[in-house]
């Protein structure tokens, strides 16, 4: 076998491999997506034809269900989560990046150090401090959880950005008679953008997709979308094309915003690892 018949076999492995990898991952998506429309008889069938149905999305909606207020309780946590987190979390980077702090070492340490703690360990002293406060099953509980989780990450991801930017530019706007915060609204905030829009994004997805904290800490009013997932259940058992159906509407949103700031998170990504 010559050198070009072996680059040809090489390229026909790789993207065999690619496919496969390729269809693990899609698979389970499509089955997702076909089960949403069937019916719960045509759901345990494998069938690649049949009539779709709407029903599935209409009875999630309903009694008992009531994914409508699930789906509120997300998106306000989310939201909130991140309109406050991403702000504190650039304050902090920059500090971090630009400041010799006393004990900035340990600090920064301590905030990594939160990242490899189990949700797990964490989960019972949350319930027990919302429980004496009187905010157990508030999406404000949800939301102080949740920010001590993304919070560490954002600092973390915001200040490898930050570290990219080349500090002269901010000694010369000094010089010129530009304040510390004219600096960080004009010179730093526009060039950490895409790096400020990454870490968001990320953010956003670790509070929408969280299951442990949202199950141990709520009961009834503040059930977020994962843990309403296990409501699809009945005497004859699980509900798959209900599941179905919820489950493309939490995937839903996320698709939507890969796809509006798909630029910004290309740039991003690219920023951060290149310095």
């Amino acid at each position: 076998m010559n050198n070009r018949q072996k680059k040809t076999a090489g390229e026909a492995v790789r993207v065999a491999l690619i496919l496969i990898a390729a269809a693990v991952m899609m698979v389970p998506i499509i089955w997702i997506g076909m089960a949403a429309f069937k019916t719960h008889v045509d759901v345990y069938q494998l069938k690649l034809f049949f009539t779709p149905t709407f029903e599935n999305f209409l009875q999630v909606f309903d009694s008992p269900y009531n994914l409508h207020e699930k789906l509120w309780n997300s998106t306000i946590v989310a939201l909130v989560t991140v309109a406050i987190a991403i702000p504190l979390a650039t304050m902090a980077a920059y500090s971090f990046s630009r400041f010799r702090l006393r004990g900035q070492r340990v600090m920064f340490v301590m905030i990594l150090a939160t990242q490899f703690l189990p949700a797990v360990v964490i989960v019972l002293p949350f319930f027990l401090m919302f429980r004496d406060f009187g905010i157990l099953d508030t999406r404000l509980g949800l939301i102080i959880v949740n920010l001590s989780i993304v919070m560490p990450f954002g600092v973390w991801m915001i200040k490898g950005f930050i570290d990219g930017i080349p500090i002269d530019t901010e000694e010369s706007a000094l010089v010129d008679g530009s304040t510390r915060l004219q600096v960080i609204r004009n010179i730093v905030l526009p060039m950490a953008a895409p790096g400020i829009i990454t870490a968001s994004i990320f953010c956003f997805i670790i509070a929408w997709n969280d299951f442990l904290f949202a199950l141990i800490l709520t009961n009834n009013e503040a059930v977020t979308l994962p843990v309403g997932l296990a409501l699809f259940k009945a005497e004859e058992g699980d509900l798959w094309n209900l599941l179905a159906a919820a489950g493309i509407i939490i995937m839903v949103p996320m698709f939507i915003l890969a796809l509006i700031i798909q630029k910004h998170f290309v740039q991003g990504m690219t920023m951060g690892a290149v310095r």
